[in-house]
């Protein structure tokens, strides 16, 4: 497929997914959403490919949400019944089923939409000039499927609240995203340099274990979200049975230390 609106390149179990519409603060359009498809099933179909590092190009913005300079008829339809949520397209989990873990690094003005790309991550990291925001609010328009994202995630509703009724002019620091429960961790440095190379190292281990583990553990843990306490302890019993087939758990076995 040819790309227009990211990159995407495999290297060492890793599959590195770049954003790259930085004239337009990498906002999505038609372009990047079905990109996003391709990049999500490409990553869940390609064996290869352990762990999913998302990041963008550009020194002011991860992503400012919805490109609202172009049409949205790609999914506002005449028919509101057949209308969708295109931020649906852009995580790897509830549309794709993706179970690979990914490691998002997100810099400067992450906005609005871009929560879609936060919102089914596994690992969140930051650079320090990292500022998030919902512009929803102050455009007098509803912000329902992103905060609802994120406290599906975990985070605090009252956080999460804060964020979706200040509008622009409510800015979350990276301090702050990684005191509410954001972010996992702040990185120092330039950007394009530190954080990325921070987000390939937090990969690069990931990427060393074993791959069918991984993926039992991220589905697990998802799955456990949207089902009742005892219901999360079987099903994640069963995964555990399954996946943990032919593991010595004798007294004194050790699992591989390397899957490469």
């Amino acid at each position: 497929m040819e790309l227009t609106a990211i990159t995407y390149e495999v290297s060492d179990h890793i599959a590195t997914i770049t954003l790259d519409r930085p004239d337009a603060l990498n906002s999505f359009d038609a372009a990047m959403a079905r990109e996003m498809v391709w990049a999500w099933e490409s990553v869940r179909d390609d064996g290869d490919v352990h762990v999913v590092v998302l990041q963008a190009n550009g020194e002011r913005a991860f992503c400012s949400g919805l490109d609202l300079r172009q049409d949205t008829d790609w999914f506002m339809r005449d028919n509101e019944w057949n209308s969708f949520d295109p931020g649906a397209l852009l995580g790897p989990k509830l549309q794709h089923k993706v179970w690979k873990p990914v490691v998002v690094a997100a810099h400067g003005m992450v906005a609005g939409g871009a929560q879609y790309f936060l919102n089914e991550a596994d690992i969140i990291i930051c650079s320090e000039d990292a500022t998030f925001f919902d512009p929803h609010a102050s455009a007098g328009i509803v912000s329902a499927l992103e905060p609802i994202g994120m406290i599906a995630r975990g985070m605090n509703v009252g956080e999460v609240l804060r964020w979706a009724l200040m509008g622009s002019e409510e800015r979350i620091t990276a301090d702050t995203a990684l005191r509410i429960g954001l972010v996992s961790e702040v990185v120092p440095g330039d950007p394009a340099v530190d954080l990325r190379a921070r987000a390939r190292a937090i990969a690069a281990t990931i990427a060393g274990r074993n791959p069918r583990a991984i993926q039992g553990t991220v589905r697990a843990i998802w799955e456990s979200l949207d089902m009742t306490r005892t219901t999360a302890l079987n099903n994640g019993l069963s995964y555990t049975l399954i996946g943990n087939v032919g593991f010595d758990g004798s007294a004194g076995a050790k699992a591989p230390t390397t899957y490469r």
